[in-house]
């Protein structure tokens, strides 16, 4: 284990500094000085021979993965309930699940899987919802804070539209939220922070939505939320809110969709072009999570459309609506449902590429928390080291084709050794 802030890691390094190639230095030198890229280079530079090394061989150098969008609370029922529309299955099998982290115990047991699932792959970075408990979602955050990840949690806020064990009233849900991050803020947490939660229209009052505006700006924090993911929930929007010219807008009224606050809003299926036009106007994050939106039935988003219009775009797992955490198999369900849209809606747009997908999981939603996700010189020490020899092959193949492939098999156990910010997890 390395245990110093600055040292130097050598083998097959691999980022996407934009979304239109892979930056390959095939045996070459990763630095990381405080937690931050100092550069890469072929040959160690001599003011560097003193630093702890390590050579990790044959094997591939990644930066960590980014999640922007996972329910913790999911991961217990993750792969049930998939022949089911997002409404229906909200009822059928999520609002029962998150019923049950008001038991601290059972909460403790399920948060401990989902942190070691969490820990053991491929991802450094995660924008997580919790559920409306205060107490559950403190805990999930000091376990992310144990194994050394750094993510953003969500105390979840809800006042109408679901079922009584998940209702808190607007007064209640803003005074358990500003209790809540009083006691992170407490907690003096190195890689875990608190992320404000609504979440989403259907289940938040203006009343509710004032109250969390005015909490955004006294403690400047970041937002996260479902945005236009199913033609029910659009529709059922468009019955709450009348006065909304669109869904976004109907967050933007209340000053939660960006602008003055950072925003992620996951899915987007159905944004129209209003809608787009204020996710750039706004600077919004878009969280695509396509595993999610084809098991729900949902559709695919126009993501070719978001990243050819300079929209902000990274990858989620949508556990448990997506079945898995792992973020390779998101890049994979990524360009399988980009050629779907291609073939059966819009053969105008073009599907997506290892490129783009692979920067979509890094950079692309690695932008959020600011520069992270490349291993461009002063990028946050986001690390992974894969180890591909257990998927043998005939032929001998090139560093990017191995990456292809680890992609497309989407198989976390070639995760051989993990950094975030700087820090050796395993």
């Amino acid at each position: 284990m390395i245990r110093d802030e600055r040292f130097a890691l050598k083998g097959n390094i691999i980022y996407a500094a934009d979304r239109e190639k892979l930056t390959i230095c095939e045996q070459s030198w990763l630095v990381c000085e405080d937690q931050k890229i100092e550069g890469v280079y072929q040959e160690l530079p001599e003011r560097f021979r003193e630093l702890p090394k390590m050579d990790y061989g044959d094997r591939i150098l990644i930066p960590g993965l980014v999640d922007l969008h996972i329910h913790a609370p999911q991961y217990a029922f993750r792969g049930m309930g998939m022949d089911l529309e997002l409404l229906d299955w909200l009822d059928a099998h999520t609002f029962p699940e998150e019923a049950r982290y008001e038991n601290l115990s059972y909460a403790k047991r399920a948060y401990q899987i989902f942190a070691d699932h969490l820990r053991a792959g491929a991802t450094t970075r995660a924008c997580v919802f919790a559920t409306i408990h205060r107490e559950s979602t403190i805990l999930l955050m000091d376990l992310l804070e144990k194994a050394g990840l750094n993510a953003m949690v969500g105390k979840v806020n809800m006042d109408r539209n679901s079922p009584n064990r998940l209702r808190e009233t607007a007064k209640e849900s803003e005074q358990e939220t500003i209790q809540w991050i009083k006691e992170v803020q407490a907690r003096g947490y190195q890689n875990v922070r608190p992320i404000l939660t609504p979440r989403f229209i259907p289940s938040c009052t203006d009343d509710l939505m004032h109250a969390l505006k005015s909490i955004q700006v006294s403690y400047d924090l970041p937002v996260q939320s479902h945005l236009s993911e199913n033609p029910g929930e659009v529709a059922w929007v468009q019955e709450l809110c009348p006065q909304a010219e669109f869904y976004g807008d109907a967050y933007d009224r209340l000053g939660l969709f960006g602008r003055d606050c950072k925003t992620i809003m996951a899915h987007c299926v159905y944004s129209g072009d209003r809608e787009i036009e204020r996710i750039k106007e706004n600077g919004v994050f878009i969280a695509h999570c396509p595993e999610s939106n084809i098991n729900l039935s949902s559709g695919v988003a126009p993501v070719r459309r978001f990243l050819n219009e300079g929209l902000r775009v990274g990858l989620g797992s949508d556990v448990a609506a997506g079945s898995t955490s792992n973020l390779f198999y998101a890049m994979a369900c990524a360009i399988r449902a980009s050629k779907m849209r291609w073939r059966l809606q819009d053969d105008s747009e073009k599907c997506l590429t290892i490129p783009e997908v692979f920067y979509l999981a890094t950079k692309g939603g690695g932008a959020f928390w600011g520069n992270t996700g490349s291993f461009e010189k002063g990028y946050e020490a986001d690390i992974v080291v894969l180890d591909d020899q257990r998927l043998v092959c005939p032929n001998k193949l090139d560093v990017r084709q191995r990456l292809e492939r680890i992609i497309y098999l989407a198989d976390e156990r070639e995760v051989y050794a993990k950094f975030a910010a700087g820090k050796q997890i395993f």
